[in-house]
């Protein structure tokens, strides 16, 4: 097969990409190593910031959410028996979209599908051939047999795990990486939301977090060691403890019948450059965040629309400077989200250490009194705008 542009993932990354780049009439093949139905099952984050909202709209991938979706001006903070809102619409004018990554990945998968796109679910990347040549090659297995996959651009939205970081030559790459200390046990929970908006909750047993997929469905997360099998948790057990966590006066917490358990190790990595040659990484790819700072998904659609830009760019009058600055433009912004992330982790999640625990008690007093605080966390949680 050839094309223009293979592309590796029908993640949201890939496939955002896929589609933004049918719309400039640019041919691409998207390869995926699961089949459909396990894609668009995959539970991954649920925050959509206020520029990913609007770069979905206008590519006409907004209906849905807009319609089913539920928009947040702000979160609440809660830590020594008290509690402190954030009001994002006062502090920056913006807000996010509470819209689970698996509905953008159905519809977009249904848009691309509609559109006539090729992509190959159940095609194994196995190799990627040719990155500094005119013609790099993606080699995959499809159906038990191998195939080859020709194109002028590759790129490489296939996660930590994937071909597309291991095939960036070792002498070009540096990998920045932190590892955290603890874990989070995240549940769904067949019940309504106890709250109206998510709840970011340091308490000394351990950092809590209430987030939601929709209104008759909760997302819930606990601080745990690393190593935490999530067996060891029974239901009871499980609400026991997200409730003396989110305790505050007057509030109580919705229980129901859990429908998922797992557990998501923290860590920060980047991988720089993002690019070399005719190989663009973009997602998880390339960075790593821990989820606290709702930035894995922003970060990689954002990657994806600056590489759709320079694509177009390149095949509308033959342009290549926007491709070449791919990496150091799309660094900026990953670290100032690793930053933050680093940051709302830090602040809210408890290490044992006793001078740990007076200095996060006196940030998050100073978050609570101080408008020019609180509006930095805004502005970093809702998504800076483009430079």
């Amino acid at each position: 097969m050839r094309t223009r542009v293979g592309i590796i993932g029908a993640g949201p990354a890939g496939l955002l990409l896929s589609h933004l780049l049918h719309l400039a009439g640019i041919e691409s093949v998207v390869l995926e190593t699961r089949d459909r139905d396990y894609v668009e099952a995959r539970q991954r984050a649920g925050v959509v910031e206020h520029g990913v909202a609007r770069l979905l709209r206008r590519s006409g991938l907004g209906e849905r959410m807009d319609r089913e979706g539920i928009t947040h001006d702000g979160i609440e903070l809660r830590f020594d028996g008290r509690s402190h809102r954030v009001d994002f619409s006062d502090l920056c004018g913006r807000s996010v979209e509470i819209w689970a990554q698996t509905e953008i990945v159905k519809d977009l998968t249904a848009r691309r599908l509609a559109d006539g796109g090729q992509v190959l679910f159940g095609a194994r990347a196995t190799a990627i051939e040719g990155i500094e040549t005119d013609s790099p090659r993606v080699r995959h297995t499809l159906e038990g047999r191998e195939q080859v996959l020709e194109c002028d651009y590759v790129a490489a939205c296939d996660g930590f795990h994937g071909i597309g970081r291991r095939s960036l030559p070792e002498g070009v790459v540096r990998t920045f990486e932190r590892l955290y200390p603890f874990s989070w046990l995240g549940v769904l929970a067949d019940v309504p939301p106890s709250c109206e908006e998510l709840v970011y909750a340091r308490h000394e047993r351990g950092f809590a977090l209430h987030s939601m997929r929709s209104e008759e469905v909760s997302r819930l997360y606990l601080q745990v060691p690393n190593g935490t099998d999530p067996d060891d948790w029974p239901e009871e057990r499980v609400w026991e403890e997200l409730a003396e966590r989110m305790a505050v006066p007057g509030w109580e917490l919705r229980r129901g019948p859990l429908t998922s358990k797992g557990l998501t190790p923290m860590r920060s990595l980047v991988t720089e450059p993002m690019s070399h040659g005719r190989l663009y990484l973009a997602g998880d790819a390339a960075h790593i965040v821990p989820p606290t700072g709702a930035k894995g998904l922003n970060l990689a659609l954002h990657d994806v629309a600056l590489l759709a830009e320079g694509l177009r760019a390149r095949y509308t009058h033959g342009g290549t400077g926007a491709l070449e600055d791919y990496s150091t433009a799309a660094l900026r912004r990953v670290w100032r989200a690793e930053h933050f992330s680093y940051w709302m982790t830090t602040l809210l999640h408890t290490t044992g250490d006793a001078f740990d625990h007076r200095l996060q008690l006196s940030h998050l007093e100073y978050l609570a009194s101080s408008r020019a605080a609180s509006t930095q966390l805004a502005e970093n949680y809702t998504g800076l705008p483009r430079p």
